[in-house]
Formats: C-alpha cells, sequence, structure tokens
C-alpha cells in the first residue's frame, strides 16, 4: 500500500480528523458489541499519546438522511468514554456554529464525537427524485446534490488539519467523509486497522502462500460471482457452500428439491463450473447435505446425497462434505472466508460452518475471515482469537477479493 499511514504524520498539536465505524447494534441505549469501537482504539489512542485533538465521524444505522435520535451516535460516545482515559464530548450535530465552536475549543488529549453523518443527505450523496422524473430533471437533481454534497465535506474538513481513515467498513462508499473531505485537507492518512485490513487481504490476494483456499458460501450466489471469478486465478481450490450451492447444482442437473436457487444465475454457474475446469482449479460442492422438510428449527431433517428430492430444502452441508473441506483447509496455508456454510443461525444447520470454523482456527494458516455472516459464525464459535485477521468490513471487503478499487483507500494521499 503505498499511501500515507497514521505514522506518516505529525500530529502534535493538531486537530486529527478521523472516519471510524461506530455501526455498533444498540439496544435500550446500550452498544451491544463493541468489536468496532475496540478496532479503532490503536489509532485513537496513537493520536492522544502524541499530543493531537480527535475529531471522530461515524455513521450509525440507516437514517436516510434525515435527524432520527434512533440512530444517534450517543450510545456509542459513551461507550468510547469508558474505553479511553480522555474526555469524550458528543456533538449535538455534524455541522454548523455550534460545533464549530467545540471543534475551536477542543484541547490536545480531548475527543469530540460528531453527530451521526448520515443524519445528512449530503453524505451518502443520493439525490432524492421522484418516480416519474424526467431524465433532465434527474441531471439536474444529481447535479444539485453534487454540489451540496461538495459543501458538506469542505465544512466538516475544515474541522481537521489532517485526516485519518480507519473506516474500512466503509472504504467501498464515495462517501464525504470517507472520499469528499480529502479535496480539502493536504495529508490524508490510513490508521492502524485499515493499514491492517489492506496488508491482510492485499498479502492474501497478491501475494499468498500456498496452498492458497477459498471457501465462499451465503445464500446467493449473485453477490459472490465477481469474488469466485477473482479468486480463480489467484486459487488453488474453492470450496463452495450455503444456499449458493444449489444453482451449482441445478446447472450440473441435479435434483434440489426446494432448496435456494436463483433461476436467472444458472447459466453463469455453468460457466463458472466450465472456466475452473479449464484453469485447473479445484472447485469443490457439497457431496452430501442436511436437508429439512420447511425452513425452520423444528422441521424434519435428514442425511441426503447431491440429490435432493421434491418438498425438502438443503439447509446445511453434511458430514461427508464436513469431511472433504476440513481435510482441504487442514493443507491450506493462506485461507480466505466469507459466507456461511448453511443456515447457521438455527442450531440444526450450523454444524457445516461451526466444524469448518473450527478447521481453519486448527489449520497452519494464515486466515482471513470477511463478511458479516462468517464473522459472526467465528465469534458465535469461540474461535475468532485463533484467526489471524477478522476483517470488520463485509461489503468492503468483498470489493477488494474482486479485485476492484475502493474509493475511500485511492482517495489517501500518496507517500
Amino acid at each position: 500500500m503505498n499511501k500515507l499511514t497514521i505514522k506518516d504524520l505529525d500530529v502534535q498539536g493538531k486537530r486529527v480528523l478521523m472516519r471510524v465505524d461506530f455501526n455498533v447494534p444498540v439496544k435500550d441505549g446500550v452498544v451491544g458489541d463493541d468489536t468496532r469501537i475496540v478496532a479503532a482504539l490503536p489509532s485513537i489512542n496513537y493520536v492522544l499519546e502524541n499530543g493531537g485533538s480527535l475529531i471522530l465521524m461515524s455513521h450509525c444505522g440507516r437514517p436516510k438522511g434525515k435527524k432520527n435520535p434512533e440512530f444517534t451516535l450517543k450510545p456509542a460516545a459513551d461507550r468510547l468514554a469508558e474505553l479511553v482515559d480522555a474526555k469524550v464530548t458528543l456533538a449535538p450535530d455534524v455541522i454548523g456554529p455550534e460545533v464549530k465552536a467545540l471543534v475551536d475549543g477542543l484541547k490536545a488529549g480531548e475527543i469530540l464525537v460528531l453527530e451521526n453523518v448520515r443524519f445528512y443527505a449530503e453524505e451518502e450523496g443520493e439525490a432524492k427524485l421522484a418516480d416519474d422524473a424526467t431524465e433532465e430533471q434527474i441531471k439536474a437533481a444529481k447535479a444539485e446534490m453534487k454540489i451540496k454534497q461538495d459543501a458538506f465535506a469542505k465544512e466538516l474538513a475544515s474541522f481537521g488539519d489532517v485526516y485519518v481513515s480507519d473506516a474500512f467498513g466503509t472504504a467501498h462508499r464515495a462517501h464525504a467523509s470517507m472520499v469528499g473531505v480529502t479535496k480539502y485537507i493536504d495529508q490524508c492518512a490510513a490508521g492502524f486497522l485499515l493499514e491492517k485490513e489492506i496488508e491482510y487481504l492485499g498479502n492474501a490476494l497478491e501475494n499468498p502462500k500456498r496452498p492458497f483456499v477459498a471457501i465462499i458460501g451465503g445464500a446467493k450466489i449473485s453477490g459472490k460471482i465477481d469474488v469466485v471469478t477473482n479468486l480463480m486465478s489467484k486459487c488453488d481450490a474453492i470450496l463452495i457452500g450455503g444456499g449458493m450451492a444449489y444453482t451449482f447444482y441445478k446447472a450440473m442437473g441435479k435434483a434440489i428439491g426446494n432448496s435456494l436457487v436463483e433461476e436467472d444465475k444458472i447459466e453463469l454457474a455453468g460457466e463458472i463450473l466450465k472456466q475452473a475446469k479449464e484453469k485447473g482449479v479445484k472447485l469443490l460442492l457439497p457431496i452430501d447435505n442436511i436437508a429439512a422438510d420447511a425452513f425452520s428449527a423444528d422441521a424434519n431433517i435428514k442425511e441426503v446425497g447431491d440429490s435432493i428430492e421434491d418438498g425438502w430444502m438443503a439447509l446445511d452441508i453434511g458430514p461427508k462434505t464436513i469431511e472433504l473441506y476440513c481435510n482441504e483447509v487442514a493443507g491450506a496455508k493462506t485461507v480466505v472466508w466469507n459466507g456461511p456454510m448453511g443456515c447457521f443461525e438455527m442450531a440444526p444447520f450450523a454444524k457445516g460452518t461451526f466444524s469448518v470454523c473450527e478447521a481453519v482456527a486448527k489449520s497452519d494458516s494464515v486466515s482471513i475471515i470477511g463478511g458479516g455472516d462468517s464473522v459472526a459464525a467465528v465469534n458465535q464459535s469461540g474461535v475468532a482469537d485463533q484467526m489471524s485477521h477478522v476483517s470488520t468490513g463485509g461489503g468492503a471487503s468483498l470489493e477488494f477479493m474482486e479485485g476492484k478499487q475502493l474509493p475511500g483507500i485511492v482517495a489517501l494521499t500518496e507517500k
């Protein structure tokens, strides 16, 4: 990564504008899982210990460009105050004279948390359009929003002397707080968390220790096509699980019963299988399954092979597939995992995902877990601390694995 990092900045006596990802689950005004807040602490503490003050920006939930107290950052700011040895103040807004006064009064070693940046439609920059808007109106609305977003970003940027991005989870979004502010601040650097994400994912994709095994699961093939296609030129083996496996089954002419399938992606699945064969990549599909007669934890279940009869749906990989996949993982030196093997949220269909979790944890590999469901699975199975890297960004890690340039990283200052 040829971008400035936080260690390249002189933060002494400076106001550091930092984009973090405090999009955390909140219940009854209390943070339920503070993983993302804890992940930002190394960068936050570095600035405080080196004589800087901090203005933190984040989003939380989807307030859709309106001030909605349900999505306030107060619970996150309260939790942060418990985790750092510094004064933490929550601003009453994102921009405006009141916020500017708080920024101006900020002393070294203090933190100001701005309210949810998504309280302003300018953050995401999506123009609101009527259903019957003409092409001309659409063009005009987009141009107007572009001007507003730019002004919003400029005001945010005025709060900081330097900018640090530590929000990998939104690095795939060209939002005002991720990209817009970088136009108005000379030095824009990656925080420790962002740097770590790029280092692990980048090395895995560009310079992996071999054998390199990718585990790709989840409900739909549509969200993972580009990942599978990109990994095919890099991996030694790709293990497919989850609902997406049955679109591949259908492409092979196998019976799938009532299992999940994307009819419009069957042809594409066939193409992927053909490409894998041509490239000599081992693309493995489940050889047996756990099938149920209803999508329910109380359903009747049975083990079936790679043919599922009508009235039954496959909801997890079976014992032979677990053995096959775990053996593949055991010999790997690099493992990238995105997406569960089955409906692990329901106990009868969790064994495949959790068995693979344990196999990855035990393997002598650089293991990188990306994507919300995979992260939830490794946390639930209690082996998260045995993984080399658990990514904080679902959509961002997916796009990175697809080989896309992430706007929030591209925008940072070159070294």
